[in-house]
């Protein structure tokens, strides 16, 4: 059986994994493209995991299986990716509150020979929140390294409810790609 290796630096990529039955190592990417006008949330997404899932697997010897994801939040026709800072983060928390948007992670699996990317989406609707409980949630720390400054994981009142898969929306639709992996691996 070939080595899984995860592009990826997310605490909760590594669980998603882990939860899943695979052993895995970590080997991450700093590589990624800037948003650009015309780039729609899916491509952007897909387009970066591919790029991270790329980059480490040059860096490997050829035989493991690379699992690159990127995940954005899409509303209005506005992708948001990490804050940049606190002040960004409340933006984001703002903006998202008592409404409704789209989480999409883009994914590659690359191995010799093979390759297979996508993306997943999921619906998330947040309730109606206070000044009160944006600065309490930015002020934790949880929400600088999520895309659309939130993890629906962290509690804090902020989702209303959601619609899809909950381990998209925390970083890795597993489900969706469990079995390409499986098959890559043999």
């Amino acid at each position: 059986m070939k080595k899984l290796i995860l592009a990826s630096a997310s605490p909760r990529r590594r669980q998603i994994l882990s939860d899943g039955g695979f052993s895995f190592d970590v080997l991450t990417s700093d590589r990624e493209e800037h948003i650009s006008a015309k780039t729609s949330p899916e491509k952007f997404a897909v387009r970066n995991a591919l790029i991270k899932a790329e980059d480490v697997y040059q860096k490997t010897d050829g035989t493991p299986v690379v699992l690159g994801a990127d995940t954005v939040v899409q509303i209005g026709g506005v992708i948001l990716e990490k804050p940049k800072d606190e002040a960004d983060a409340e933006r984001m928390l703002n903006l998202l509150s008592g409404r409704t948007h789209e989480v999409i992670t883009g994914y590659a699996i690359i191995t010799k020979g093979m390759h297979e990317s996508g993306y997943a989406v999921s619906k998330v609707t947040f309730n109606d929140l206070s000044e009160e409980q944006i600065s309490n949630y930015v002020k934790s720390g949880l929400c600088m390294d999520k895309a659309g400054a939130y993890g629906i994981q962290d509690g804090y009142g902020l989702i209303k409810c959601f619609d899809g898969d909950y381990d998209n929306v925390v970083g890795l639709p597993l489900e969706q790609i469990k079995s390409t992996i499986e098959e890559f691996l043999k």
